[in-house]
């Protein structure tokens, strides 16, 4: 019979903060994947848990996925942990679970702790809808791309970012997605816990000394695509309306039903006005 792979959530700062079940779950499995197994024996030993470790990170998840699951056929109990917070979470663990899918193996998330729903509720952003982006690519050029595809999004934004690429991420933020409300939270449930709430310039001119790690959350935007181009389409001619979906090979029938849709008016009344021309 196989075994069951869990997917424990463990603290993001204060060690009080994991569940008992976490810690159940951790004293009766067989084996226990860590990001960092060096972190992860420290959180053990705290608690006083010894287990069997095997180091899963992100660089090795595909090759030690397949090891893992080899263990979990044999019958062996697994718990899977991140350094910090939920497993798959911007964290390993996206690759195991979907192996374990394909395998038939069970899979038990063990919620706990994770770093942006609480930044999230404490933020005075809307919590009714977001999305969560994660890291954003070292690489400059993606980076700006993704905030590019994000520019008209109306729900929050939430980022996770590292101190030595907070100051440019957020020169980024504000160059493409403007000057709008965000906040700052740092090192959440630890000692130097502190959220920064304000415009993007106004954080970026009190910016001091960088430290611990940030989760930024980003006030949505107030007009979404559909109303951009729908101001566009509005500021166009009749004509150049038309000759907008002409290039891109429509029949008149269908343009003028995509014209009514845009400038929400009735079909009859554009093709009234193409048929007097």
């Amino acid at each position: 019979m196989a075994g069951k792979l869990y997917l424990v959530a463990t603290p993001i700062g204060n060690l009080e903060d994991i569940t008992l079940r976490a810690l159940r779950t951790l004293k009766e499995v067989d084996i226990i994947a860590a990001e960092d197994t060096r972190h992860t024996l420290g959180l053990l030993n705290h608690f006083q848990i010894s287990k069997p470790l095997i180091s899963y990170y992100k660089e090795n998840e595909k090759v030690k996925s397949k090891l893992l699951i080899e263990k979990l056929q044999e019958g062996k109990n697994i718990a899977i942990v991140s350094d910090a917070g939920t497993p798959g979470i911007s964290d390993p663990g996206e690759e195991i679970v979907k192996s374990a899918i394909e395998n038939n193996i069970e899979i038990i998330p063990i919620p706990g702790a994770c770093a942006f729903v609480n930044a999230l509720i404490s933020s005075g952003l809307s919590t009714r809808e977001f999305c969560f982006i994660g890291f954003l690519s070292a690489n400059q050029k993606e980076k700006r791309e993704k905030l590019e595809e994000i520019k008209y999004e109306t729900k929050t934004l939430i980022l996770y970012e590292a101190p030595h690429k907070l100051k440019n991420t957020l020169e980024e933020i504000l160059k493409i997605l403007g000057d709008r409300k965000i906040v700052l939270a740092r090192e959440i449930t630890k000692i130097h816990e502190e959220f920064s709430r304000g415009n993007v310039s106004t954080i970026l001119s009190n910016l001091q000394e960088v430290k611990g790690e940030f989760v930024v959350l980003i006030e949505g935007s107030f007009k979404s695509k559909q109303d951009v181009n729908q101001e566009k389409m509005n500021g166009q001619t009749l004509e150049e309306h038309y000759e907008f979906y002409e290039k891109q090979g429509l029949e008149k029938k269908d343009i003028i039903k995509k014209i009514a849709k845009d400038r929400n008016v009735n079909k009859n009344e554009i093709y009234q006005y193409f048929l007097n021309k």
